[in-house]
Formats: structure tokens, C-alpha cells, sequence
């Protein structure tokens, strides 16, 4: 695909370029030192349009690239497309009379394990099961469904409840309603929970937001368009300025009770960062962190940064308080996700603006004391999203986080190791890539 003056859009473009075929190298080179406690896979997905051709970054296959870190060595690189229905036949989410495939799509968002599975997904369709047999890692198993009992697409970002082991998630999407279900997955991996929820509209959940006892979704006015999604191509949604913007809060020891909802100012949230609950004299205190745009311009394009945001939901009064939390922008928000509904100390966002928009950065969010450390690039590195990995078993305590960054000068990529609790320090490690990764979305670092 190429633009009318014969360039390629800014989506095919530098490292939004897909790279045109899957390789596994052995023994990488490191500058510094790789952690000897980190035994395992750190992977990442994103868009990889096979033919090198897409309408929309978001609409490329799905690639996962993993380096696989053991014995203090950098052991192997490898990177697969997930072998989808689309990518193999074509097949689309939506036919021309707007009946939809659900195990079509391109799985191109995150990496998620649970149960012993590892998940790629994207939000309009089934996961896709990945393989964790050595030699073979990162190979294409099939479509998962959580045997036949998954009846709509699953969210590119579930949540694992550290004190139970379930898996919550979402499905949105249809032409009809019901537009959004929740369903719950117990920590041996079986769906227990599918219950539809009540909205007006098929709108883009990408996210949502889990505590130790509710869950809370953000329906938010970007707004499903059937004509765009069957013969425009793209993404089908558009910003509806009437639509409004709500948070609905769901018990979680009673899934299939009410849902109640509270009006906020206009906005949309690609990613949380966390949420958690305060104790109040008079009831309990909702507090959600995410990533906040005022809004999206056609097709969700991207008008103006994001910011964190902090929501603080009174449940016994019946309100909400929004405030922005730092002035730096920033996005892929990640905590360690073993404080997943709990009140974490510190989160970690990314900011990598565009080419000559300046330096980017990881920052290092203090959510208690407030104040942000920062790990800045050198002109020309890029770094997308920083996933941590623990130390130790415990919640909360020491570990590394890890980026993939981009290189323009080289033109490769590097996977960069940071202190996660000394970011501005120098990398830890530096584990030099045989290419370029491109930009991308999510990840794990996925212990043995």
C-alpha cells in the first residue's frame, strides 16, 4: 500500500515497516549484564501485515518477537506471525452482510498466560493459543474458546486477580446486541462466569478495570460504524460527541447483578494502568488509573497525548472525582501485574513521540508520594512498551523492566533491561537484536 505521491503511509513507514519474514538466532550479543534470576521468554506482539499492506496500523497480522533470557545468557530470538484464519484464507471479521467470524482476525495486540496457556490476542476476535513446547515456542496452536464455551471475542487486556488466580475479561463488538458480556475464568482456566451487560451501543472497550472486589467499565463515546467496518475498511469506529461517557460497576461476588453506572466528562481511555479500593467511613472509595485523551479524531486516530488520569468513584455518595495526575504525556501504562487490583507503589508508562518531537523516555510514577523518575533515550532510540519482571516472590518488590527499543541510526532493535527501581540509572542489560523490531503494541515477560 502506498500513498498517491508513491510513499508509504506513516503506518508502513520507519519501524511501523513490517518485516518480511520469521528467523530464530541463537546467542545474542549483551552489552552489561543479564539478571541470572531471569529464566525465560519476554515477548511482544504487533502488528506485521504479511503482505505488507494494511488500512490502519491497528488492522496489520499479528507478529509476536520473543528473546529468551536463562543462566545470565541471552539465549535466542525468534519471531512468528500467529497464524490466524486471516492470515492463512482472508477471512474477515465482518463479511459484506455484517455476519462476523469470531475466530477471524489478526491477534495482533498482547501476550497474555494463564492456566498454563499463552494467549495471543486482539480485541475483535478469539484468542489465539500459542505454543510453549521448547523448539517449537511461539508457534500457532489454533483459535481457543475455552472449550466451546467462549461465545464472543475476549479483550486484548484481561486481568489475573493475584489473590484468586481468575482471569476477568470482556467481550464487545456485534452489529446487535447484546454489545458487551463479561465473563470470568477460574485459575484452572475454565470459563465460569458469561453474563451480558446493558449499553446502548456497540462503542471500542479496549480496556477496563479490575479491584479485589468490583470490576468497572468505561463505555466511552467512540462509536461502532457496520457501513465503515464492511466496505470502508480501516478502523469502524468514530468519535460521537452526543454519545456520552460512563463508568459501570459490577460487585464481583455477584456477577450477574446490576451494573451501576457513573457519568464522567467526555474522554477516551486506551489503557489503565490499575485501580484499587479505599476504605471510607460512610462505604468504599473506587480509585482508577489510566491513560486519558479528551478525545479521537476519525477512524481513532490520535489527536492529542495522553496523560494520567486519576478516578476516584465514591459508591456511597454516588460520585466521581477526576483529576490529571502528571503533566508529562505518556502511554502503555504497566504495573507489576502481581498487584493487579491492589494499591500498587508505582507504575511505569512510556513516552516515545515522534521522530524529531524529542527524547523519549520510561517514566517511573510514584502513585503514593506523587513525583515521576525517568529513564531518558539517546536521540534516535525508541522504546515501546516496558513490561516488569520480578526478582522475587514477592508483590511489589525488586525486579527489571523490559522494552524493545528502536535504533534508528542502526536500524535494529534492542531489548533494553532497567532497574525498575532505578530507571534513570544505565540499562542493566542491553541484549542486541539480529533486526529491527517494529512498533508495536503489548507484552510479558513470561517466566519458566
Amino acid at each position: 500500500m502506498t500513498t498517491t505521491t508513491g510513499t508509504p503511509p506513516p503506518h508502513l513507514a520507519g519501524n511501523f515497516a513490517p518485516v518480511p519474514d520469521e528467523i530464530t538466532t541463537t546467542e545474542l550479543e549483551v552489552t552489561g549484564a543479564v539478571p541470572p534470576e531471569l529464566a525465560g521468554w519476554y515477548v511482544r506482539n504487533g502488528p506485521n501485515p504479511q503482505d505488507a499492506a494494511s488500512s490502519h496500523w491497528f488492522t496489520g497480522d499479528g507478529m509476536v518477537h520473543g528473546v529468551r533470557l536463562d543462566g545470565g545468557r541471552a539465549v535466542a530470538y525468534r519471531n512468528r506471525w500467529v497464524r490466524t484464519r486471516t492470515l492463512e484464507s482472508g477471512a474477515r471479521v465482518y463479511d459484506e452482510r455484517g455476519n462476523r467470524d469470531l475466530a477471524a482476525g489478526v491477534a495482533n495486540t498482547h501476550v497474555v498466560r494463564h492456566a498454563g496457556r499463552t494467549l495471543a490476542l486482539v480485541e475483535s476476535s478469539l484468542p489465539y493459543e500459542l505454543s510453549c513446547e521448547r523448539g517449537h515456542e511461539l508457534e500457532t496452536v489454533g483459535p481457543y474458546d475455552f472449550g466451546g464455551r467462549l461465545g464472543t471475542a475476549m479483550t486484548a487486556h484481561p486481568k489475573t486477580c493475584p489473590v484468586t488466580g481468575e482471569l476477568h475479561f470482556f467481550g464487545y463488538g456485534g452489529p446487535t446486541p447484546p454489545y458487551l458480556t463479561y465473563h470470568r475464568a477460574d485459575a484452572s482456566g475454565e470459563l465460569t462466569v458469561s453474563r451480558p451487560v446493558d449499553v446502548p451501543a456497540h462503542t471500542m472497550m479496549h480496556d477496563f478495570h479490575l479491584t479485589s472486589r468490583h470490576v468497572v467499565f468505561m463505555d466511552l463515546p467512540v462509536v461502532f460504524d457496520l457501513e465503515r467496518a464492511t466496505t470502508v475498511g480501516g478502523m469502524p469506529y468514530a468519535w460521537c460527541d452526543t454519545y456520552g461517557a460512563r463508568l459501570g460497576v459490577l460487585r464481583r461476588d455477584d456477577p450477574y447483578g446490576a451494573v451501576r453506572w457513573f457519568d464522567i466528562d467526555p474522554c477516551y481511555v486506551f489503557h489503565t494502568l490499575n485501580a484499587y479500593e479505599e476504605a471510607a467511613a460512610d462505604g468504599t472509595r473506587l480509585v482508577l488509573l489510566g491513560m486519558r485523551y479528551p478525545s479521537l479524531g476519525d477512524g481513532v486516530a490520535v489527536t492529542s497525548p495522553a496523560h494520567l488520569w486519576r478516578w476516584t468513584l465514591d459508591l456511597a455518595a454516588g460520585t466521581v472525582r477526576e483529576e490529571q495526575v502528571s503533566d508529562l504525556p505518556g502511554e502503555f501504562p504497566r504495573i507489576d501485574d502481581r498487584l493487579a487490583g491492589l494499591a500498587a507503589r508505582v507504575g511505569h508508562a512510556t513516552a516515545a513521540p515522534p521522530a524529531g518531537g524529542g527524547p523519549a523516555a520510561i517514566h517511573r510514577h510514584d502513585l503514593r508520594g506523587g513525583g515521576v523518575t525517568s529513564h531518558w533515550f539517546a536521540p534516535g532510540r525508541r522504546p515501546g512498551e516496558a513490561a516488569f519482571a520480578p526478582a522475587d516472590d514477592r508483590p511489589g518488590g525488586p525486579g527489571w523492566l523490559m522494552a524493545y527499543v528502536y535504533d534508528a541510526a542502526a536500524d535494529r532493535s534492542d531489548l533494553v533491561v532497567l532497574d525498575a527501581d532505578d530507571v534513570s540509572a544505565p540499562p542493566v542489560a542491553t541484549i542486541h537484536l539480529p533486526r529491527r523490531v517494529p512498533e508495536g503494541f503489548h507484552g510479558n515477560w513470561l517466566a519458566d
